[in-house]
């Protein structure tokens, strides 16, 4: 799932005004409420349209709320601790009001609904639903926790009810069997309006299996039926970011990540990445926005004891020279989906922010997906996401079983590959409580089996590698520190 390719054009509302040493403010963000101007001239026309707003740090609530005030806008959420809002205004001019360099509006394509575009697809490849009816016992198809030792570990520790593994995703089912002892309502919420709702119909899913079969690698219960999990002792929480036409837009995920961290998490899972662009460039028009609030959340939740962990994406791209991204719209035409030149500057979010676990996919060859990205100091660690080329013994399925809706589903993706992850950090975290986010991180690395690159990669056989490794043995392009290890993370 999400790392969702993009079948329709997204429009670039906001301008940013950037400068050398960081993220521009204007002056009105210092201003005093009362001065600021008056909103009698607002032009209120068609639906509301939403906005990520950022402010300079440590802007109070009372002026956030002035300034969107007098820029025709209402405040719907305000994070004091990162002084990013989001706000809605049917006045077409809200971003130069409040301020191009401060603003940006994900929903102001409206070209899918225009050109009767399908909304964006899970490009996870995924087979047959099985249903859940005379369920047996289908750990002997799980080769993937066989590769990172989960039987093992679980001979040791299965994990803590103290830790919490946020799925920022598109919901969990809450009545599969192998889910519901893990799953906690109380800390589960939907962020699809950018603003934290604890309904369980606003995090339950709707129109996607992937956060639910993402939930069943983490902790699906180890209970002699179904699948079982990496951690099945630890706890997990439905963070809904995903909307039902499959987009993650970042007011979303900061959401999410707030959620997260004043809740107490001690992991969130993200197999995503953050719409409308694969890759979000922090000097251009409109993206910048975006990165400064995703950043100043993750750091926030860092703060707070939270480790990150996401998924590198499927592009096969390095994600260090990036080249272009035929995914996303440029800023100039929204209409115009011809690939954009990116550079060093663009990011994969969350995956390669700074305090974020990036992971890679392998197959059951223990050798990178040909759909994985990768690059030297991108990625972190790797796991199992699966690979039908790389097809495991006794002809079982090369993707990753794991729990959906009503039944069980195989998938293949770095979306798989990152709960493995968060479920081996969450084994660790039970192990160690002690531990803050960093150096669970450090540890997670510490603790990883060395991948070396490998001597061939010519996927297809024609005599040309399809991409390339480089670092050496213990670090590498392709697989960070190497694959997480269960086993390693419950021993002292």
């Amino acid at each position: 799932m999400p790392l969702l390719r993009r079948v329709r054009a997204v429009a670039v509302s906001a301008a940013l005004l950037a400068t050398a040493g960081g993220f521009a403010t204007t002056a009105s963000a210092q201003a005093d409420p009362e001065e600021a101007p008056p909103a009698a001239d607002c032009v209120l026309h068609g639906a509301p349209l939403r906005y990520l707003v950022v402010f300079a740090p440590g802007t109070s609530a009372p002026l956030a709320d002035a300034q969107v005030a007098a820029a025709c806008g209402t405040t719907t959420a305000y994070h004091p601790q990162i002084s990013v809002a989001v706000a809605v205004s049917a006045d077409p001019s809200f971003g130069s009001r409040i301020g191009l360099d401060r603003a940006y509006s994900a929903q102001l394509d409206g070209l899918s609904k225009r050109t009767g575009a399908p909304a964006r697809k899970n490009n996870d490849e995924v087979t047959g639903t099985r249903a859940l009816a005379g369920a047996v016992d289908r750990t002997a198809e799980q080769w993937d926790m066989d590769l990172i030792r989960a039987a093992e570990a679980h001979a040791v520790s299965t994990g803590s009810r103290d830790v919490v593994v946020g799925v920022l995703d598109s919901g969990i089912d809450p009545t599969h069997p192998d889910l519901v002892g893990a799953l906690d309502p109380a800390l589960s919420a939907g962020c699809t309006t950018g603003v934290a709702d604890p309904a369980p119909a606003s995090w339950s899913p709707t129109t996607s299996a992937h956060g639910t079969h993402v939930a069943g690698v983490i902790a699906a219960a180890d209970d002699g039926l179904g699948t079982t999990g990496v951690a099945p002792g630890v706890r997990i929480a439905s963070v809904k970011v995903v909307d039902d036409d499959g987009f993650i837009y970042p007011e979303y995920a900061v959401c999410g990540f707030m959620w997260a961290a004043e809740r107490g998490m001690t992991i969130t899972n993200n197999s995503y990445f953050i719409d409308p662009w694969v890759f979000t460039c922090q000097n251009k028009v409109g993206q910048a926005v975006v990165y400064e609030a995703v950043r100043r959340a993750v750091d926030y939740a860092t703060g707070r004891g939270v480790l990150t962990v996401a998924a590198a994406g499927n592009a096969a791209a390095d994600l260090t020279k990036p080249g272009q991204d035929a995914l996303s719209p440029t800023n100039a035409a929204p209409e115009d989906v011809r690939p954009r030149p990116v550079d060093s500057t663009c990011l994969v979010l969350p995956a390669q922010l700074r305090n974020v676990v990036a992971v890679s996919s392998v197959g059951a060859d223990l050798v990178k997906a040909g759909y994985s990205s990768y690059g030297l100091g991108a990625v972190d660690v790797t796991a199992p996401g699966g690979d039908r080329k790389q097809q495991p013994a006794d002809d079982r399925n090369g993707c990753v079983l794991s729990t959906v809706p009503a039944g069980y589903d195989y998938s293949c993706g770095t979306s798989m590959a990152a709960p493995h992850v968060a479920g081996v950090a969450a084994l660790l975290a039970s192990t160690h409580p002690e531990v803050a986010a960093p150096e669970l991180n450090r540890m997670l690395n510490q603790r990883a089996e060395t991948l070396p690159c490998p001597a061939d990669y010519d996927l297809n056989g024609t005599g040309v590698q399809d991409a390339y490794c480089t670092g050496y043995s213990e670090y590498n392009g392709f697989y960070g520190h190497g694959m997480v290890d269960a086993l390693a993370a419950v021993q002292e």
